[in-house]
């Protein structure tokens, strides 16, 4: 299991969520009909506080994270966030194969 986040996404996230204080992100499965990873979900963010986190990762003062009940979605998964060519979050996810 690897998050990857780079520079201009966590630039995203600032302007995003517009907040200059320490701030946790939530990472959660989101149903949604759709997704690249898990049929009929996608992931999804919220700026909340942790209340039983299975995995953090903190960046220039933002804490992303997701709960232990949502760790289903990132098992065995390579997850990037990048920006695209339009300035938009992009979300990718690589599978990995345990032997």
């Amino acid at each position: 299991m690897l998050i990857s986040i780079d520079e201009r996404a966590l630039a995203w996230f600032i302007k995003e969520f517009d907040n200059n204080e320490p701030i946790s992100i939530r990472m959660f499965p989101q149903y949604a009909g759709f997704g690249q990873k898990n049929k009929e979900f996608c992931l999804g963010f919220s700026a909340e506080t942790p209340t039983n986190a299975e995995y953090k990762q903190e960046m220039n003062g933002i804490t992303f994270y997701y709960e232990e009940n949502d760790a289903w979605f990132f098992d065995d998964t390579e997850t990037y966030l990048t920006i695209d060519n339009a300035d938009e979050l992009q979300i990718s996810f690589k599978e990995v194969i345990l032997n």
